[in-house]
């Protein structure tokens, strides 16, 4: 039985939910019907009882694999000592005629002998509810079995016969050159049943297939990127998009729950949720990519999903908006190589967390700066906002990393409470729109002078007021036009990162503080990017360049990034794929570029980095058309 690491695993999804491949074709996550639904496939927490979808090759001797270009589809060749197969996996999708992704809800596997002859043995063993529950497995015509459990069903369908044992659906085949298999586990409520006249045949399935490929390569086409690192940031789109819950636009920061953030360790935790600090990354890597569509999507979801007083607005809600989000160990569950807990939900969705004001306004912001209208209710709620920063800032928080200790005052918190009123102040302003706009401008400079006098009272800005701490949050004072990149408080935060938080490579921790938690984790592969942006828009581009090439050599061999890397080893750690990881490679790859063409201000000009790049995206649409 092999153990997979965490870079292992490639991605499907049909944006609704997703699914995790191993090297091996060994499908180990699974999630039906929406992404923060149970698991019905999980052995990734536990490879005895979190049930898999695999293909084996008899003397298996190698693999390799590649997504079909553009496309989400993977193919994986398994290479064994007398033949080789190729397994085509994808989570069937296709569009409705205003291009809306409409799921399946299943896993499709096609299976071509591409030569000699092999022996392969497929397993299906759904675990419905984390694992918690063993089916029950019926065949039910020769090539049909379903199989049920609690909520869940799973129906196999396949182009040969098919067999049934107490905890599996299994068949062993031997295919020669040329021949081909096709397997699909399709999802429904338990309560369906499927008449076995109704399962889906060769012809319907490999029609679902080119659906599937039609849909990711026309949506694709798209794409409005022209800069360089055109492979990496076209496969962060299809990953983003991927990430993306259709029916409400909200995007999810990762697509799995505990994988650890350092092995054998307790940080753990839930993220098939949305976080509202995502908002400004979100927006601006969506129109970085020319997708404007899902842009407004996402500024939708947050407008209605914070509907209501802006005094109850909270840090995270679920995918339809919802608030209650309740953490629970799943304590039957052995976690990611015997790293327990396995967590669902997430305790940190009641924290107060001050940043979250900020961003919020500042993806309101851009998104008015890019052509989209703010409603007499959006600005009402906004103002409200405000109005609660100017109550609230100078409390302390649990911060931008969510820390299970005791409050403190964060300087990212505080930048981003100067941001909120910052950004209602210009918004107020230009659209001539009501609210206390000189309490907020007030308020505001009262925010600034408090973060220079005592936030960077030792000439840098340190994790919290009063500390001698370094975080590498504090990368963001530039990023959010507080002072320019080359500013010098801003020159000597760069300097104790990289001393007390980085490794040689530029591989940067979040922070190294006590938490109030056990344990440590690896390198946070977003702060690194925040190095990185720094140094592109301090024009210091010679340590720029190389720093990028570290951080592009740790996607796995599918171009994936998980949440962390182990500096020690580079290994991957925590979930995986990480949105957050792929929005920031698109922001700094097409910041980078417009460095290299001289488009970027000037190094010693303060300004919003995210307003920049929209900027130039604005420029550059107006002399071209959108090619979709």
């Amino acid at each position: 039985m092999t153990t997979d690491e965490i870079a292992d695993h490639a991605f499907l999804g049909d944006c609704h939910s997703c699914a995790l491949v191993t090297r091996d074709a060994r499908i180990d996550w699974a999630c039906f019907p929406r992404f923060d639904a149970p698991s019905v496939f999980a052995r990734v927490l536990d490879p005895e009882i979190g049930g898999s979808f695999d293909v084996v090759l008899s003397e298996l001797t190698g693999t390799h694999r590649a997504y079909i270009e553009d496309t989400n589809v993977l193919v994986t060749t398994l290479i064994g000592s007398s033949g080789e197969l190729e397994v085509t996996d994808c989570m069937p999708v296709r569009a409705d005629a205003d291009g809306t992704p409409i799921p399946h809800h299943a896993l499709l596997r096609r299976l071509v002998c591409t030569s000699g002859s092999v022996t392969v043995t497929v397993s299906c063993t759904p675990r419905p509810e984390y694992g918690a529950v063993i089916p029950r497995h019926r065949l039910t015509s020769p090539n049909t079995a379903d199989v049920v459990g609690g909520p869940d069903a799973i129906h196999v369908t396949a182009t040969r016969p098919l067999a049934v044992e107490v905890d599996a659906v299994r068949a062993t085949w031997t295919l020669d050159q040329g021949d081909t298999v096709w397997v699909e586990a399709a999802w429904t409520s338990s309560h369906v049943v499927r008449d076995p006249a109704d399962a889906p045949n060769e012809i319907t399935l490999a029609r679902r297939l080119q659906d599937t490929i039609t849909f990711w390569q026309q949506w694709m086409a798209g794409c409005r990127y022209e800069g360089d690192y055109q492979a990496e940031v076209r496969r962060s789109a299809l990953v983003l998009k991927a990430l993306t819950y259709a029916p409400t636009g909200a995007v999810i920061a990762a697509a799995t729950t505990s994988l650890p953030e350092q092995l054998g360790g307790e940080r753990n935790w839930d993220y098939r949720y949305t976080w509202i600090r995502d908002g400004t990354l979100t927006l601006i890597s969506l129109f970085v990519l020319g997708f404007d569509r899902e842009a407004t999507a996402f500024k939708t979801w947050l407008e209605r999903t914070g509907a209501g007083r802006p005094q109850d607005l909270q840090i995270m809600y679920g995918i339809c908006g919802e608030r209650s989000l309740p953490e629970l160990e799943l304590t039957h569950l052995r976690g990611h190589r015997d790293s327990a807990p396995v967590r669902i939900g997430n305790g940190a969705v009641k924290q107060m967390q001050l940043d979250c004001y900020g961003q919020l306004l500042e993806a309101a912001y851009l998104y008015g700066e890019a052509g989209g209208e703010l409603t007499e209710d959006n600005w009402h709620f906004l103002a409200g906002v405000a109005d609660i920063v100017v109550e609230r800032w100078r409390l302390p928080d649990q911060g931008i990393w969510e820390i299970r200790d005791d409050p403190r005052h964060f300087v990212h918190s505080k930048l981003n409470c100067w941001v909120a009123l910052d950004r209602a102040v210009k918004l107020a302003e230009a659209q001539d729109l009501p609210g206390d706009v000189a309490r907020w401008a007030s308020e505001r400079d009262l925010l600034r002078a408090y973060l220079l006098d005592e936030g960077a009272e030792h000439g840098w800005f340190p994790q919290a007021v009063g500390v001698h701490t370094a975080d590498a949050s504090a990368l963001l004072v530039p990023a959010l036009g507080f002072l320019s990149s080359t500013a010098p408080q801003v020159l000597q935060t760069v300097e104790v990162v990289r001393r007390d938080l980085s490794d040689p490579a530029g591989l940067v921790h979040r922070y190294l503080a006590p938490d109030g938690l056990a344990g440590g984790e690896g390198a946070f592969l977003l702060c690194s990017f925040w190095l990185l942006d720094v140094l592109i828009h301090a024009g210091r581009l010679d340590e720029a360049e190389p720093l990028l090439t570290t951080l592009l050599s740790h996607a796995n061999d599918v171009g994936l990034y998980a949440e962390e890397i182990d500096p020690r080893n580079g290994a991957a750690l925590g979930n995986m794929p990480q949105a957050f990881t792929h929005m920031a490679l698109v922001t700094s790859c097409a910041s980078l570029s417009a460095a290299r063409r001289g488009l970027l201000p000037a190094p010693g000009e303060t300004c919003d980095y995210a307003e920049v790049l929209l900027g130039l995206l604005l420029a550059q649409r107006d002399r071209a058309p959108n090619p979709a």
